[in-house]
């Protein structure tokens, strides 16, 4: 027997109501290894997919009762707009067939079945769908474990820090990462986990402001049984369990002065004494630690002097949104386009509602303009979506103040001047590579091209 491409469940839909033209095509496909399922009617198909919503192909009649297959095909590319159709025909329907392609269909395949075709035709469709899973599983991966190239920027007050924690990650150095609420500082700690030697262990983030007070010490440090009330078993505690990690501690400005010795201890010694211990615990885990509040402040008032050196080694201080403009129209494209992959829909910007982002100040930084184009796109279903600036407005802090244009851009700043800033920002981080530079600006090249063009860029 020839082994096919597997997907998961069901692979492949066949609907025909001749049952024996049905059942001889079940048993070749099979006979390829893929996984068949037959319905002899278009209801009884919608009944399968609803069991089964991961069918990767469906060869679906042209011409059935009650329910023919171009409507059939409507439905199934509403509740799934990724499943393929593959018409199946006559030769006297093949303009329909066409127009069935025109409304969602892949392809078709005309009766009585020419088997070889048929084959290769499913082979190639089946491994496009299994490529689409592969880039799918890479992108929720990507999502699951940042690196320095998930983060979307072309500023170059970013990509300074960028290359600074680059080269802060290849060491064990304690970091103190600053910045203002929602700039992705985490995402940053994350992406130095990733491309330091650690990257295979544990990454375990804290925040210090929401631990209570009474808890903090055996929550990072662990207890032994018996230390308290209601310590029935031994627990490890934070630090045990990211030994041989990275430890984020976020907020490290509130936590209390009596945890900062302990911690300490952690820095200086590798190890620490789980409450209700008499035995220290050797542990070995790199720390990054992260603050909104200003360095001043930090060093003089709320921490231990000793402590805020060992954190320090190095400082990564992250810019706030409003400073980096360029950086506000490729992520607001980015949020577009990974809501585009979501929903199964396509969701862009009209050039008023990119000009109105501009103009913002983001006192919520990166988070802020996330949530902004996830609560435009909720509320709609247009397939096409354009999110305009009449949807933004109202979701847009009320009386907040607009952002200060970067000296650089002067009086006569405009959205051509942004844009062919950034276009040549995009062409600089790519060192030239056009392909690349589309990718991150989230436009296609042929827009990009035409774009060079029209800017003289």
């Amino acid at each position: 027997m020839k082994t096919g491409i597997e997907t998961h469940g069901a692979g492949i839909l066949v609907v025909d109501d001749d049952a024996s033209l049905a059942s001889t095509l079940r048993e070749f496909l099979a006979g390829e290894g893929y996984s068949v399922e037959v319905a002899l009617s278009a209801a009884e198909a919608l009944a399968i997919h609803t069991a089964n919503p991961h069918i990767a192909l469906a060869l679906v009649d042209l011409i059935m009762p009650i329910m023919d297959g171009l409507a059939l095909t409507d439905e199934l590319r509403r509740r799934n707009p990724d499943i393929t159709v593959v018409i199946m025909t006559g030769y006297g329907t093949i303009e329909t067939a066409v127009d069935a392609i025109k409304r969602g269909a892949e392809d078709y395949v005309t009766k009585p079945f020419d088997y070889e075709a048929v084959r290769k035709k499913v082979a190639r469709l089946m491994e496009v769908n299994e490529l689409r899973e592969r880039v799918s599983q890479l992108e929720k991966n990507l999502e699951r474990h940042p690196s320095f190239e998930n983060i979307v920027s072309l500023s170059p007050g970013m990509e300074r820090v960028i290359d600074r924690a680059r080269l802060a990650a290849g060491t064990d150095a304690s970091l103190l990462v600053l910045g203002e609420t929602g700039t992705g500082k985490e995402m940053l700690a994350r992406a130095i986990h990733a491309a330091s030697q650690r990257a295979r262990m544990p990454f375990v983030a804290v925040n210090s402001a929401a631990l209570p007070r009474e808890l903090a010490e055996s929550e990072l440090f662990g207890f032994r049984k018996g230390a308290f009330t209601g310590a029935y078993a031994d627990a490890p505690g934070i630090f045990s369990a990211a030994s041989g990690g990275t430890v984020f501690l976020d907020e490290i400005g509130e936590m209390p002065k009596e945890i900062q010795v302990k911690l300490l201890r952690v820095l200086q010694e590798g190890e620490l004494r789980p409450v209700g211990s008499t035995r220290p615990v050797h542990v070995d885990v790199r720390v990054v630690a992260a603050t909104n509040r200003p360095l001043s402040e930090l060093r003089s008032t709320l921490l231990r002097e000793d402590l805020y050196f060992r954190i320090a080694t190095v400082v990564l201080e992250v810019p706030p949104l409003r400073a980096r403009p360029e950086d506000i129209l490729v992520l607001a494209q980015h949020f577009a386009g990974r809501l585009s992959r979501r929903y199964g829909r396509e969701i862009s910007l009209a050039r008023p509602a990119l000009e109105l982002l501009l103009r913002y100040s983001f006192p919520g930084n990166v988070r802020e303009l996330e949530n902004l184009i996830a609560s435009a796109s909720a509320v709609s279903a247009d397939n096409p979506q354009t999110i305009t600036d009449k949807d933004l407005k109202p979701l847009l802090g009320a009386g907040a103040p607009a952002a200060a244009v970067p000296a650089a851009m002067n009086e006569t700043f405009s959205m051509e001047q942004m844009e062919r800033l950034t276009i040549q920002q995009a062409l600089r981080v790519s060192e030239g590579n056009r392909t690349k530079a589309a990718s991150l600006l989230g436009i296609s090249r042929d827009t990009l091209y035409r774009k060079l063009r029209q800017y003289q860029v």
